[in-house]
């Protein structure tokens, strides 16, 4: 079986060329939400001890309503017993999705949730940053006691107060009295 990227990349160049990148994007999304709140369905997706055209039956049952087209590659992932790659294969679908459209997923971890103010502020403050449209998933983590922790492009960039008092802390403890 070829790997979720290349299916991804794959997927992503078809819907291009159809028309329908934004279609399979939300029904990908769909399709996503749904196995992974359901591993165990995957399971039964994967499992050698259905027949592939019981395991086809029940992506036909389940995902009727998606495009034809992704409905397809699940049918090609179940007959292969491969729907385990599929959040692989969208996490390649929305990187290539995102590219082409000039999105940047940004996580903001905060203590506590963002005000739509603050979103709106620091969405403004990111498309500045970066060049591209910022998405915003707002993280809640009491740990960190205040700031913000931002993630994107693969990068980290910690404005939280605990870390903060942490490398205060440390400059005091290397302080030679």
């Amino acid at each position: 079986m070829t790997d979720a990227r290349s299916i991804g990349n794959a997927l992503f160049l078809i819907a291009e060329e159809d028309g329908v990148t934004e279609r399979i994007a939300e029904d990908v999304g769909t399709v996503r939400a749904v196995l992974s709140e359901s591993p165990q369905y995957v399971k039964l997706l994967d499992t050698p001890a259905l027949s592939k055209d019981e395991r086809i039956a029940l992506i036909d049952n389940a995902f009727s309503s998606v495009d034809e087209r992704l409905l397809n590659l699940l049918k090609i992932l179940a007959e292969q017993r491969g729907v385990y790659l599929f959040a692989k294969v969208f996490d390649t679908y929305e990187e290539l999705y995102d590219s082409a459209r000039g999105i940047e997923r940004v996580e903001a971890i905060t203590a506590v949730a963002l005000t739509e103010a603050q979103l709106t502020a620091l969405t403004k403050k990111l498309n500045a940053m970066t060049g591209k449209t910022a998405v915003i998933k707002n993280t809640v983590d009491p740990t960190i006691l205040g700031g913000v922790k931002l993630r994107y492009q693969g990068k980290q960039l910690d404005g939280s107060v605990k870390t903060r008092l942490d490398k205060f802390e440390a400059a005091l403890k290397s302080t030679v009295i």
